[in-house]
């Protein structure tokens, strides 16, 4: 299965950007990616290796935020009880996938949901 190259690039950029967020830390439990803050997932990367099509996992509690990533082609509710909570599993790859700006948004509002207030707190001061 060929990685579409444009679902690629975004993938890239959500993890650098993920990635860049003050305390992250990226590890591969299951194989998948993932970036951490304070030991607690902010953002599911998956794989980017081709066997599964490219997407990410996000919490979004902003009742907006989570409709409009709900809104996305294929976006769902996360498994494992996870949608309960409020995460959102979004696909990169469909026809009209969000861009990585609002991707990274919704990366930023997950971090925000999970880190300490002193690293979110750090964030504001950039």
């Amino acid at each position: 299965m060929t990685v579409p190259r444009n679902a690629l690039r975004k993938w890239e950029k959500v993890r650098e950007y993920a990635l860049g967020l003050p305390g992250a830390a990226e590890e591969h439990p299951w194989g998948e990616t993932v970036a951490k803050v304070n030991r607690k997932v902010f953002v599911f990367l998956g794989v980017d290796d081709g066997s599964r099509p490219l997407g990410m996992t996000v919490k979004l509690t902003d009742e907006t935020a989570h409709a409009h990533a709900l809104a996305c082609p294929g976006a769902e509710p996360a498994g494992y009880g996870l949608g309960r909570s409020g995460w959102v599993g979004i696909p990169l790859e469909p026809e009209g996938a969000p861009d990585a700006e609002l991707l990274c948004d919704w990366v930023e509002e997950s971090y925000r949901t999970i880190a300490p207030k002193r690293l979110a707190a750090e964030l504001d001061a950039r």
